[in-house]
């Protein structure tokens, strides 16, 4: 008895199955960070990508954008339609963006010292001379948030014209951080152990911990979302995008992670005028350029009020914070984004940047 011919229903199940068993065993795969750019300076791991124009420049100011410590920056131009960078280029802004890279072991004892006080204002220097420009936007993303308010207390001078901190996290108390306050707390966590046993911390280990805040929507949620787009024959294309940047791990750096552990989360020394790098005090209340402080409702890894706290903190007159229905990521690609966040930038620059 021979076999039957695999009927078109049978058949076209079989291959929805065979792509959704691809990329749970091979991960997601995607073609992103695709926006043109350049690498017009350099230090260690780190680069400072400047973006091609797509249009005649409409603002003289030019944006630099300071990513995390933590994960990849190409969230931020994660693919055509779904890039923070490619709308702002399309709207006429100059973007610049300062990849950290992937630290190795030989960078385990940098701090923020060295990103704060060396990378970020040679990298200033490069964007300002490269744009002709005398004055610049900062945007800062999650801790790259926190290390832009950082450099804006320290440099607070007329180069600075704008900062605008994208889900940022400022005050650590913590009755503002949820399960986070609980995990990071000294009772329970030493980093120190951590430092001396691995160095630079492993990107999967924080992965984890970031996914443990809400384990079933981080760990089944976003497969079922998969297996719902495959099934309905929806595209793939954004899915695959985020999920292969979640999973793109990289490194901390021991000494920093040291810091972050201790002075932030387990002390709150930010808030409190504390912080010190190299002898200089970070006094918030230094920065006195314009502020648009953003932050998601639905973002777990810096709420709300850890984010809103900076308003409290500076002395500027011209700041405001902006809430969307979103969460740390989907804030920036989803539909909240291209309805919510990327008019709003687009519109807060465009007069604070000429």
């Amino acid at each position: 008895m021979t076999d039957q011919p695999m009927t078109s229903e049978l058949e076209k199940a079989y291959n929805k199955y065979r792509t959704g068993m691809k990329i749970i065993t091979e991960g997601a795969k995607a073609d992103t960070g695709r926006t043109p750019k350049e690498v017009i300076w350099s230090k260690n791991k780190a680069k400072l990508y400047h973006y091609e124009p797509m249009i005649e420049k409409r603002y003289k100011t030019p944006i630099l954008m300071v990513y995390a410590l933590i994960n990849r920056p190409y969230v931020l131009d994660l693919m055509p339609g779904s890039s923070l960078v490619e709308f702002l280029i399309r709207e006429g802004f100059d973007v610049y963006m300062l990849d950290w890279g992937i630290p190795g072991d030989e960078d385990k004892t940098l701090t923020f010292d060295d990103y704060v006080l060396d990378y970020i204002p040679r990298a200033v220097k490069k964007v300002l001379r490269t744009s002709q420009s005398e004055d610049f936007t900062l945007l800062g993303y999650c801790m790259g948030g926190t290390m832009s308010a950082m450099y804006a207390a320290l440099f607070p001078g007329k180069q600075l014209r704008n900062l605008i901190l994208l889900t940022s996290p400022i005050d650590f108390t913590p009755d503002t951080m949820g399960l986070y306050g609980v995990w990071t707390g000294s009772q329970h966590f030493n980093p120190d152990q951590m430092v001396d046993a691995f160095g630079n911390i492993p990107g999967d280990l924080i992965d984890t911990g970031n996914r443990l805040v809400k384990p079933v929507t981080n760990y089944i949620g976003s497969y079922v979302t998969m297996w719902d787009r495959i099934l309905q024959e929806k595209s793939m294309d954004t899915w695959l995008a985020m999920n292969k940047w979640v999973n793109d791990d990289i490194p901390f750096p021991g000494e920093t992670f040291r810091q972050w552990i201790r002075d932030f989360y387990q002390e709150n020394k930010l808030i409190k005028g504390e912080i010190v790098l190299r002898g200089r005090r970070v006094d918030l209340a230094q920065i006195t350029c314009p502020v648009l402080d953003i932050a998601g409702k639905k973002d777990h890894i810096c709420t709300l009020p850890q984010a809103e706290a900076a308003l409290r903190y500076i002395s500027s007159t011209d700041k405001e914070f902006f809430v969307l229905d979103a969460g740390h990521v989907g804030l920036l690609t989803g539909s909240e984004a291209r309805k919510g966040l990327w008019p709003k930038m687009r519109s807060w620059l465009a007069l604070r940047s000429n």
